[in-house]
């Protein structure tokens, strides 16, 4: 196991780089030999320009940003010089993979660079929302490897040398002043980064983003003791899905399937979990009453 251990770091962590902005610090792993390069879209921050330092050494390297998406926390940048002896990683099929698999952390954890840690993948298809107001993505993978700052944008990699996600953040504990919650880190998916990242790189920007919408917009309803007690329908695109299911502007949110709705972000986490044209019982309170609608869900 030990060798099987290093004969994969081997292979894969010179595909793993160090990105930096004069604010961030974070992890990208090269995609193709043309210099593009994936990483998560709250390491590029809104910046345009960055350097680049690969696992193989050598002086930093420029970079320029080719797209970010904030919705799914992905981003392509792209080397404006690149090397011609690149190591683009081998992207694995996510769709395989199983709870309890073994798995390595690859990245620049604090600033350690060509970091890697051991854990196994503890869950599979969570659907996590970045922090307040932070991105809501969905069939994400949980891995008890250690992902630290910095480490974001790094490679979460299976036993094959294949790259299965891309390692985005830490699970939070308020018991720990929101600090990170050891052993639960979350990835965005493969087959997530491989669809986007060719959008961006073709297109420059995501232009089928396939994520699925109820058509509405919502706003979080406080119940007693002024806790959150559900997602208030505010507005209900006409002819949408939940227009044509019969929900209208007043309804609360309160369920979705076997998802208990208390606010917008735990709406958003149940629909993440879900594609375009995936049909959902939506339960709801109208006037005292609960109904319960199926709704053929849109895209967004």
């Amino acid at each position: 196991m030990e060798q099987r251990y290093q004969k994969v770091v081997q292979d894969v962590l010179p595909s793993v780089v160090q990105i930096t902005t004069d604010e961030e610090l974070g992890s990208g792993v090269i995609y193709d030999r043309h210099g593009h390069i994936v990483t998560n879209a709250h390491v590029v921050n809104g910046k345009r320009r960055f350097e680049v330092e690969l696992a193989t050494g050598g002086r930093p390297l420029r970079a320029e940003l080719v797209a970010a998406y904030e919705e799914q926390d992905l981003a392509v940048i792209k080397l404006t010089d690149p090397p011609r002896r690149l190591h683009p990683a081998t992207f694995g099929d996510s769709g395989r993979v199983a709870v309890g698999q073994v798995v390595l952390a690859m990245g620049n954890p604090l600033g350690l660079s060509s970091s890697v840690t051991q854990g196994i993948v503890s869950a599979v298809g969570r659907s996590v929302t970045a922090g307040q107001g932070g991105a809501t993505i969905g069939n994400m993978v949980q891995t008890s490897a250690a992902i630290n700052p910095g480490n974001s944008g790094g490679a979460l990699v299976n036993l094959s040398g294949q790259v299965i996600g891309i390692p985005t953040l830490a699970a939070r504990d308020p018991r720990l002043g929101s600090g990170p919650a050891p052993g639960i880190g979350f990835a965005i998916p493969a087959a997530t980064v491989r669809k986007l990242a060719a959008q961006m790189i073709e297109h420059g920007e995501v232009v089928d983003p396939d994520r699925a919408a109820l058509g509405v917009s919502v706003r979080t309803v406080l119940g007693e003791e002024f806790r959150p007690a559900g997602a208030s329908v505010v507005r209900v695109v006409p002819d949408g899905p939940a227009d044509s299911a019969g929900i209208r502007p007043g309804d609360l949110i309160v369920r979705v399937d076997d998802s208990e709705v208390n606010d917008v972000v735990q709406l958003a986490e149940a629909l993440a979990g879900h594609e375009p044209g995936d049909t959902v019982r939506v339960e709801v309170e109208r006037a005292g009453d609960r109904r319960t609608f199926r709704v053929t869900l849109g895209e967004a």
